[in-house]
């Protein structure tokens, strides 16, 4: 977080903190100045009078000034210029009037005057020095009108400590300007830092109800779609067991039935077992969506589950004129997964890849061997899905959506749970989209 302070920021605070510093030294002078008379009354009792009178004018004529110099705005700098000299002058003139016996008092009354003032007076140095050669050419003035006594007798009494203490009391104005002007900004840097972090804390807050707000409309989307899984599955379930009531109907007429039949007849039973035993794990979606799933392994060859995959959809691409190219590995290759979920794996992929090719297209089903890895392969060189379609459509339920109208959308469960399938047996799932067409890769380990 980078702060940053401009010069009317700086300015104006600086102002208002010489203005405080101001009332101060003007305040102080029209309650201490007339006190001390009392001095006067001591020390000089033939002038005393005047003095006190001179005195009481000086602090009627800064106050009237510094009311004038408030309510106009006027710079502060002119204010303590003008209150000093009035000061300096009144203290020079009385130190040039008094005996020489009672010099030394003056000269500590003016150096009080001068000292006080440079303590409490909130300038640039020069001002102090200005002020300091001002006294001393007022005193040097009054000295020739009014003194009747040696220049000797004028500084020995006093006046060569007024000097001193007048110089060095210069310096204090100097070490105050800096401090006060370092307290001015940071305050102003702190002050900017609390109004941006509030700032900050406001963005944060609103973008914490945002969040909020997403999360509530996800979980209203989450719960539906659960709704969707569980009135769709038990649908399903209805259908599939009046499948499975059929086959068995026309089992009873076996012997009525051709070789051919009664292959079509056995896959009918067994792919209706296999979706039975899907929908039984899916319909649980708390179960689908759990850190790990109870998985029914078993050791088979996973060349013949292709195979039967393979023939299964051979008739449904021979419909849209789709060629399928069996490069399906003879060999047998043993894994230890769960046979229903890894066919419906490789039935998924098949299956879509199918539904999004073109008519009179070809399609290569590939398995192989690799570093003790069975390799499954899809192969599709036709016009490309689409990477960003393939990514919504292996997220769950997502659609796949295309504006031309062209390709069949559909929700994206299959695939997606296809993904989470071979993940949860310990399998790789990988897939691209480009100008080369669309590719489908599955890995699973082999046993020796």
């Amino acid at each position: 977080m980078f702060v940053q302070i401009n010069k009317d920021e700086l300015l104006k605070e600086i102002t208002k903190k010489a203005w405080y510093q101001t009332n101060i030294v003007i305040w102080s002078i029209i309650f201490l100045f007339p006190l001390f008379s009392i001095i006067d009354f001591i020390y000089t009792p033939g002038l005393w009078l005047q003095f006190f009178i001179v005195r009481l004018i000086i602090v009627l004529v800064i106050y009237m000034l510094f009311n004038v110099y408030q309510n106009k705005g006027q710079k502060y700098r002119l204010l303590l210029h003008v209150a000093f000299f009035l000061l300096s002058a009144s203290c020079a003139l009385m130190c040039t009037l008094v005996n020489s016996q009672d010099l030394s008092v003056y000269f500590l009354l003016y150096s009080v005057v001068i000292l006080f003032f440079n303590l409490q007076v909130f300038w640039e140095p020069i001002n102090s020095f200005v002020q300091t050669l001002v006294a001393i050419l007022l005193l040097t003035l009054f000295f020739n009108l009014f003194a009747d006594y040696g220049a000797d007798i004028f500084i020995n009494n006093g006046g060569q400590y007024f000097f001193i203490v007048a110089i060095i009391s210069c310096l204090i104005p100097n070490a105050r300007y800096k401090v006060i002007m370092r307290d001015v900004r940071s305050s102003i840097l702190i002050e900017k830092s609390n109004e941006q972090l509030k700032e900050q804390n406001r963005d944060i807050s609103e973008k914490n109800n945002i969040i909020d707000m997403q999360y509530e409309k996800l979980r209203r989307l989450d719960e539906q779609k659960n709704s969707f899984i569980n009135i769709a599955g038990h649908d399903l379930k209805n259908l599939i067991g009046s499948i499975i009531m059929s086959n068995n109907m026309v089992k009873e007429e076996e012997d009525r039935l051709s070789n051919d039949q009664k292959e079509f007849v056995g896959y009918i039973g067994e792919s209706a077992e296999k979706m039975q035993y899907m929908l039984n794990k899916l319909m649980d979606v708390r179960e689908i969506e759990a850190p790990e799933m109870k998985f029914n392994l078993e050791i088979f060859d996973i060349n013949t589950e292709v195979q039967h995959v393979y023939r299964g959809l051979a008739e449904t691409a021979q419909m849209k004129n789709i060629h399928l190219i069996d490069n399906i590995l003879k060999l047998p290759l043993n894994v230890k997964l769960d046979r229903v979920f890894t066919g419906q794996i490789f039935q998924n992929l098949l299956s879509n890849v199918i539904k999004f090719s073109q008519t009179n297209n070809s399609i290569k089903v590939i398995t192989s061997l690799q570093r003790q890895k069975f390799i499954f392969e899809i192969v599709d060189e036709g016009i490309a899905i689409g990477q960003e379609e393939l990514d919504m459509m292996f997220n769950k339920l997502k659609t796949l959506n295309d504006a031309s109208g062209n390709v069949e959308s559909r929700l994206g469960l299959g695939l997606s749970i296809a993904k989470l399938m071979t993940y949860e047996m310990g399998g790789e799932l990988a897939y691209r989209s480009d100008e080369n067409g669309n590719y489908f890769r599955v890995e699973f380990n082999v046993i020796n």
